[in-house]
């Protein structure tokens, strides 16, 4: 009778083709249970782990961001490993007695490669770079030299140290700065938010281009000042956008509970709400550095950045813009040095905010269409596969019928 049955249900669905198509039937019977299955496996991504074991799990699953912080970390190293760096002096040329050659002030660190970002050399292969890939070789000169034989490998590795300084100098500052009158204007309200915020107004409508160039011509044009002056105006953004989590988290229960305890609002403030702010800092806090470094760059293309005996990126390619057509490996090499480290910086805070922000967080989408819609066709494939079992089997004798 079985046989019957099943060979009735498919000269019925022979003779209507709809009822191939699927219904809401059918998706309904069977994945009701996947309801729900993202945040089911949301949390059992990160059952019993702290809040900084998830953020970490969550940043180290981010590609992108984990190769873009080992780049910078290695691009780092070079910079300041292969030509050394100098610390403390004042910068400018001096004579050393001990050999009569020209040198920098200050207190040398010396690095791996032998050649230094000051000094003139022979002219070799041309002035183009040496480097070869195949067999790979860095030969004399590997980014070339300029026109009067200075190295351009130790020109570039300086030129990022400087701007690595820079970056990281704005970045610091600005952060402190930001997080502390947000967090102080939100808190309080009332007048001390009104006078916060219209200061903020006052440096967000001044063009920080044009501020930091008259400040740095006014106060010097070394890395260290550029820093201090970038980070003392890219403040403002963050700012607002600690105001803005400070109003909301103010009035939490937690921060009832702190006062009533008798927490001070020093505590409160730096204890209980700052930490619940620190995604939204630390994410900012990246895409300021990447601001920095291409606002640094302009100034010094412009002139009024870092300025000789020091250098760095920009100077470098405001000193060799007039070769792009003749000697382009003298514009380019800075340029990409440029391009990777912002890139670098973006990454990771893509990542860093994918990490501190959970409704970032990507899981797998069962419930989708296409999901919804190959399961019904694998189990309409079983259940034809099990047919065809079924039809292939002896007959029952007790049918009567072949």
């Amino acid at each position: 009778m079985s046989n019957d049955r099943y060979n009735n249900e498919r000269m019925t669905q022979e003779s209507n083709p709809q009822q191939l198509l699927p219904n809401e039937d059918d998706f309904e019977s069977l994945h009701r249970d996947d309801r729900g299955q993202e945040m089911s496996i949301e949390q059992r991504s990160v059952a019993g782990l702290s809040q900084g074991a998830i953020v970490r799990k969550r940043f180290f699953g981010h590609r992108g961001a984990v190769i873009s912080l080992i780049v910078f970390a290695l691009l780092v190293i070079l910079a300041y490993s292969s030509v050394g760096t100098v610390i403390g002096g004042s910068g400018s040329y001096k004579i050393d007695p001990a050999t009569g050659q020209l040198v920098i002030d200050g207190f040398r660190i010396p690095g791996w490669w032998n050649k230094d970002w000051w000094t003139r050399y022979d002219i070799v292969n041309g002035r183009q770079p040496t480097i070869t890939l195949w067999p790979f070789s860095l030969g004399e000169h590997p980014f070339g030299q300029d026109d009067l034989g200075k190295d351009m490998f130790a020109r570039v590795m300086r030129g990022t140290q400087q701007s690595l300084v820079v970056v990281f100098l704005a970045g610091i500052l600005a952060t402190v700065i930001g997080s502390v009158i947000g967090a102080v204007s939100g808190f309080y309200r009332g007048f001390i938010d009104s006078a916060l915020m219209r200061f903020t107004d006052v440096i967000i409508i001044i063009p920080i281009l044009v501020l930091g160039a008259v400040l740095a011509v006014t106060y010097g044009g070394n890395a260290v000042t550029i820093g201090v002056l970038l980070g003392a105006l890219a403040w403002t953004g963050l700012a607002r956008l600690v105001r803005a989590e400070f109003l909301a988290l103010r009035e939490r229960e937690f921060v009832d509970a702190a006062r009533v305890a008798g927490a001070s609002d020093s505590r409160i403030i730096f204890k209980h709400i700052l930490p619940n702010t620190v995604g939204v800092i630390v994410v900012n806090a990246t895409l300021l550095m990447s601001a920095a470094i291409l606002i640094e760059v302009s100034l010094s293309f412009l002139g009024f950045g870092i300025r000789p005996p020091d250098i760095s990126l920009g100077q470098l390619i405001n000193e060799y813009q007039g070769a792009f057509s003749t000697r382009p490996w003298l514009f380019w090499w800075p340029g990409v040095f440029i391009i990777i480290i912002a890139l670098c910086i973006n990454f990771v805070g893509d990542g860093l905010r994918d990490a501190f922000d959970p409704r970032q967080k990507r899981v797998p989408n069962f419930n989708g269409p296409w999901q919804e819609m190959r399961r019904w066709w694998a189990a309409r494939g079983a259940d034809r596969v099990g047919a065809d079992v079924t039809a292939g089997q002896p007959d029952d004798p007790a049918d009567g019928r072949r």
